[in-house]
């Protein structure tokens, strides 16, 4: 228990203020910033890895993920801000490198981006620089870096060109840039005049074609960095240019079908001849506010936010334009709150999956969102609604937390107005519900089946049901921002201010009122057995109550410390407390036995374990601390980093397995405890979860009623089914034999076309042969006339290339005998230059020694002078020496005389320069003051100056806008002529419209009902096809054995004609018997066997039907037996798998027996120990007791003697804690089914 480790396991929330805050890894796994985390979430299998931030961190800024989606940039603040990158593939995932400004002092990286190489990666630095870094991250070297923004143009997305690493994007409010980096520099490579427009989003399209979006909902076509088009996403189809629509089509446009004025946003596009610009757009106002926060392009064109809880998607069409084909909503979730304003979040990232069959979206209230593409696209209906990614997350700070024991459920409570009940063993969200008012506080009962919920002016006891969570009793206690159950769940306490209030929870009656803090509680807790409550307030004070009289038993005062929580342990004997002093203090006795101090943290929040081992702490900083218990003479504590903001709660579950934290940043963080063995913690009894939930009366009969109309309904339905199948039998029946006998005669027909084509095509054949003879011929005779012509342009071409050898050669000598008399001169030239140099060496050479003696020389004298300086100085040194030190001793003397004048004097400055110092602070209060009348004068004054202009300009507006009036009020009448006539054709064409409409409409109903009959007659054709096989087959047989019948039938004839030819002959010998006795013989030798021959040809024939007919019997009983099979391997599987799990199962259980083992054979040494100790130290502590009896409350604490015993009998007596429990329990209204 001593080595404990915190690890992650699981976190419910987003953070919304991180860029980029949401990216695919692969098709089922989504990466996304929670805490001080970066986590990745599989969506099928739900479990997370955690990618944890860096340590005395402020938070995360921004995250990218490469093109492979293999590497993951997290942009985070410090004291100075970097970019780390993270290797994904690796588990857990590596910090591979940590990119910096280098010498350029960065607060924060704004946005991110990698290469589509993954090789480079650019980052945007914030205020007050606004510098762009380009990086090869894999050597950390900066490339280049320029300056892109400014204080009032911020910028909000930096991107590569998809196909060119060397291309870069920015865009920001005011500025469009596209950057090419050229040499170690970053240029920009257009410059389009867009100051008046936000660029919130942009999105490369193809290699040239970028997609920019404003803040005004307006997307913007650059090609190469210039304004090719803009269009409305509003708008619900892009119209084409002016020339192609005409008048008509615009007022179409903008009435509608319905003839009603559309109040929707319209753009004509811009249309580009001849590389000019020629803006032909008229724009009408749309109502809703579309700022466009995100765009992502795909393959078949792009995505991208459109205003508060909606998603357009565009694709492509063949002129290279864009059209509206969808729109995707946010759903509006009554179930959180009948006033639910889900449709009012705003869109921040977007983002596709790899097989783009995904489409995701965070929002700035913290929520994730994802549909199906393909869905989306098979919906009939134009708008299409997203669903959760995993659940719906809180969007504010996190101010209640509580777990129950008897069910793996945890309730919170956020300041975004609403209640959560998770599941932390599933990981999922149970129940949630929205109030129109803020719940301050949440307690679950120990079933798991009913709440607490605080309120500002109400408490409320609420029942859990299986989809609701609904309000039983309301307890007029206003602002309630603590309450807990009792662990026998037999009674509540609600904190009403500085009043701890206890109430029944079976009468619901107030039973007991605890009052003596003198400021607000802050925290409440119950003992294990439920006799006492401890409570800690602003006040400084600790006080314990006892529960069934409503006492004080103990307390501790300490009014410089403003206590935040309180906890103890299971003995009830040693209290924790953490305050606003940055310490935790161990209250045992009414005393602080030890503090354990912080560096430079507040701790928020503590909680201690079950078994009593560990002491938990959340701190300021988001970050948890695990402590030892008893507490070590060293403050040594092991850190956790978790959450990015100040921890509110913290609770343990009842196994000790689990440790969870809410924090202001929004989020629920399970963290799972384990020894550095790997065990988990166990406590001595293991828990067995319960699963009965509450249902009232009236759902169950609701239910009921629906399952039966359901069920008559199935009934109904398969009646009308049967009748229904048994006309269309009767009717397909008829409809076969006339289409059998159609398609008889178009069969006849085709075989006599077939015969017509085929003589067509021998015809064809013979003239074809006969052309192709030709070509033959002619192709010989132009391929030798070809050769003769080459072969003459080849020996011209020879005689050339032999002229041309001879000139080279003639050449080459030439500029051989040049070369040779060049050498020659560069020799002499040589020889002369060597022999000046060497003269001008010796010259130099003589020079140098006669400089060297001169030098010696002096230098020996230099020698001699130093040496008779040094003698003089001694001798004028030891002069000084006499004569200062009696100067010592006069300014000695002097010196005290002074000193006391200097005190006397040092006071009398104090003074005066206190009083100067409060002349100066009020000099400087009354410039400043002056200052500020100056400046606000000189602003009224400019004001006024810009007014008086204003005025000016909107005279000569109104004027202006009144000429406008009159010339559009006489279009208005033109085109109301316009109207007249138009109402008139649009009725006209109404009139004959409709009839033809429903004409259509039947007809294509009975299409519809063809293709049905289709398909059944080419089911049906199909199998007549089989059949057919099947008799052409039984066909061939039956040939077959005709056949050999006739075969055998010829040769019995044969036979029988040779037998009656033979016994002519014998009949010739009936005179004599010797002779008609042998010729019979012969003919019984010669025919008796022939005869069983043929027999026995029957018999094989008796012997093939027979194994034919066993051979379909065999046939039909293996289809039946493979059927069985397939069924039986299913079922065989599912005992496999039940297997499986209970094996599972029966692992786990001797793990935890294993672990429960060492546990108590740890807890039997210690409490040894603890005997041991408490033996020797009776002597020398027994003064101590005495003393602390006699202080306040010391009558009602037993003392050390008796602690020891106390000890044992707990552990002797916890096996009856649970009888007691249950007891209690039977007490409760039996509410649950």
């Amino acid at each position: 228990m001593s080595s404990v480790v915190a690890q992650s396991h699981y976190i419910f929330g987003v953070r919304s203020d991180v860029a980029n805050n949401l990216c695919f890894l692969d098709d089922q796994t989504v990466v996304y910033p929670a805490g001080n985390h970066c986590v990745c979430h599989n969506i099928d299998l739900k479990w997370q890895r955690f990618i944890p931030g860096k340590e005395k961190s402020s938070g995360m800024c921004a995250i990218a993920i490469s093109a492979n989606r293999r590497y993951l940039a997290v942009s985070e603040c410090a004291d100075e801000g970097t970019i780390s990158v993270y290797d994904l593939r690796e588990d857990p995932s590596r910090k591979r490198k940590v990119l910096g400004g280098g010498d350029v002092l960065v607060r924060q990286f704004v946005c991110m981006a990698f290469s589509t190489d993954s090789k480079y990666v650019i980052g945007q630095s914030g205020d007050p620089d606004w510098t762009l870094f380009y990086w090869m991250w894999e050597k950390q070297r900066v490339m280049a870096t320029v300056k892109t923004g400014g204080v009032t143009n911020p910028i909000y997305q930096v991107s590569f060109n998809p196909e060119n690493h060397t291309e870069i994007c920015v865009s920001g409010k005011g500025v469009f840039k596209l950057l090419h980096y050229f040499e170690g520099s970053l240029k920009q490579s257009s410059s389009p005049k867009l100051e008046s427009h936000n660029f919130l989003a942009h999105g490369w399209m193809s290699k040239t074609r970028v997609i920019a979006g404003t803040d005004a909902g307006s997307l913007m076509v650059f090609d190469s960095g210039d304004l090719r088009r803009e269009f409305s996403v509003t708008a619900s189809f892009p119209m084409q240019d002016a020339e192609r629509w005409g008048v008509d089509s615009l007022i179409g446009a903008v009435l509608g079908s319905s003839g009603c004025l559309n109040t929707r946003r319209v753009f004509l596009p811009f249309s580009s001849v001849n590389g000019r610009k020629q803006k032909d757009s008229t724009l009408i106002e749309a109502d809703r506010d579309a700022r466009i926060t995100s765009i992502v392009a795909y393959s078949r064109g792009f995505a991208c936010s459109a205003g508060k809880g909606a998603v357009c998607l565009f694709e492509k069409t063949e002129e290279k334009d864009y059209i509206k084909t969808r729109e995707i909503l946010i759903p509006e979730d009554h179930s959180i709150s009948e006033f639910s304003q889900a449709k009012q979040q705003e869109i921040l990232t977007l983002c596709i999956s790899p097989s783009e069959e995904t489409l995701a979206a965070s929002t700035d209230s913290g929520q994730l969102y994802s549909i199906s593409l393909s869905s989306a696209e098979m919906c009939k209906e134009e708008q299409v609604h997203f669903e959760f990614l995993s659940h719906f997350f809180h969007s504010d700070a996190v101010t209640g937390l509580s777990v129950c024991s008897r069910k793996p459920l945890v309730a919170t409570c956020s300041v975004d107005c609403s209640v959560c009940i998770w599941n932390y063993e599933s990981n999922t969200l149970e129940l949630y519900k929205g109030f129109q008012e803020e719940p301050y506080s949440v307690a679950l009962h120990p079933l798991g089946i009913f709440m607490l919920t605080g309120f500002a002016d109400k408490l409320c006891f609420m029942n859990l049901l299986t989809d609701d969570i609904r309000t039983f009793k309301e307890f007029s206690v206003r602002g309630c921002r603590e309450c807990a159950f009792s662990h026998g769940g037999h009674m509540f306490a609600a904190v009403n201010g500085n009043i701890i209030l206890i109430y029944s929870s079976v009468t619901f009656e107030n039973t007991l009122s605890l009052k003596g803090h003198n400021g607000k509680v802050r925290s409440i807790i119950w003992s294990e057995d439920d006799s006492s409550l401890v409570s800690c307030g602003t006040d400084g004070a600790v006080y314990e109550w006892s529960t069934l009289s409503g006492k004080r038993l103990s307390e501790s005062v300490l009014k410089s410390c403003s206590y935040s929580c309180v906890t103890m342990c299971p003995d009830a004997k040693t209290v924790f407390a953490a305050g606003s002093d940055c310490s935790i203090k161990e209250i045992q006795d009414c005393q602080i036995l030890r503090e354990i101090p912080t560096e430079d943290v507040l701790y928020t929040t503590i909680a201690m374990s079950h078994s009593g081992r560990l002491l938990f702490a959340g701190t300021s900083a988001g970050t948890i601390r695990t402590i030892k218990y008893p507490l070590p003479v060293k403050n040594v504590w092991t850190e956790y980093q978790g959450h990015a903001a100040p921890i509110t709660k913290m609770v343990i579950t009842s196994n000790d397995q689990m440790l969870l934290t809410v924090s202001e940043d929004g989020c629920l963080l399970i963290w799972k405890l384990i020894d550095k063995e790997g065990w988990g913690l166990k406590r001595d009894k293991e828990i067995h979860y319960a699963e009965e939930t509450l249902i009232t009366k009236l759902d169950l009969e609701e239910k009921n009623q629906a399952m039966l109309e359901l069920k008559t309904r199935v009934h109904e339905l398969q009646i009308e089914n049967e009748y229904h199948l048994r006309l269309k039998d009767m009717n397909y029946k008829e409809k076969t034999k006339e289409l059998t006998g159609k398609f008889v005669q178009q069969i006849e027909l085709l075989e006599t076309k077939n015969q017509v084509l085929r003589s067509e095509k021998d015809k064809q054949e013979l003239v074809h042969k006969e052309a192709m003879a030709e070509l033959a011929a002619r192709h010989s005779r132009e391929l030798q006339d070809a050769e003769s012509t080459n072969n003459q342009k080849l020996i011209l071409e020879y005689e050339k290339y032999q002229e041309l050898l001879l000139k080279s050669q003639r050449m080459e000598e030439d500029y051989e005998q040049k070369l040779q008399s060049l050498e020659k001169s560069k020799v002499q030239e040589l020889e002369e230059r060597t022999r000046f140099y060497g003269d001008q060496l010796q010259e130099s050479l003589l020079t140098l020694e006669q400089h060297q003696s001169d030098a010696g020389q002096k230098v020996l004298e230099l020698e001699e002078c130093n040496k008779q300086m040094e003698e003089d100085g001694e001798r004028e040194i030891q002069d000084l020496r006499l004569k200062y030190e009696r100067k010592l001793k006069d300014e000695k003397d002097t010196n005290l005389q002074l000193m006391g004048e200097i005190g006397v004097m040092r006071k009398k400055l104090i003074s005066v320069q206190q009083e100067t110092d409060r002349r100066n602070q009020d000099i400087n209060k009354m410039k400043q003051e002056e200052q500020k009348i100056l400046g606000v004068i000189k602003s009224l004054e400019k004001e006024i100056q810009g007014l008086r202009k204003e005025i000016q300009e909107r005279d000569e507006t109104i004027q202006d806008k009144e000429k406008r009036i009159f010339d559009l009020k006489k279009k208005n009448q033109e085109l109301e002529k316009f109207k007249f006539v138009l109402d008139y054709k649009i009725k006209d064409l109404k009139k004959q419209i409709e009839p033809r409409e429903n004409e259509i409409k039947e007809m294509k109903g009975q299409i519809r009902e063809m293709e049905g009959e289709l398909e059944q007659f080419q089911n049906q054709n199909t199998q007549l096809d089989l059949t057919i096989a099947d008799l052409k087959m039984k066909l061939k047989t039956s040939e077959t054995e005709t056949h050999r019948q006739i075969q055998k039938v010829r040769q019995l004839e044969t036979l029988v004609d040779r037998f009656k030819t033979d016994l002519h002959n014998c009949v010739g010998h009936i005179q004599e018997p010797r002779k008609l006795k042998d010729s019979i013989c012969k003919l019984y030798h010669r025919y008796v066997q022939q005869s069983d021959l043929v027999d026995i040809v029957a018999m094989d024939a008796d012997i093939e039907k027979e194994y034919s007919r066993q051979r379909e019997h065999m046939e039909r009983t293996m289809a039946s037996l493979q059927k069985k099979l397939a069924k039986e391997s299913e079922v065989h599987h599912a005992e496999h798998v039940k297997i499986m799990k209970e094996n599972v199962s029966l692992i786990r259980e001797i793990n935890q027996l294993r672990s429960e083992l060492r546990l108590v054979h740890a807890q039997l040494h210690e409490y040894k120990n603890q005997e041991n100790l408490s033996k020797n130290h009776r002597g020398r502590s027994y003064s101590g007791i005495a003393d602390g009896a006699t202080g306040p409350g010391g009558g009602a604490r037993p003392g050390l003697m008796e602690e020891s015993g106390t000890v044992i009998q707990l552990q002797h007596g916890r096996g009856s804690q649970p009888q007691t429990r249950r007891s209690r329990l039977t007490n409760l209204p039996a509410l649950s089914t």
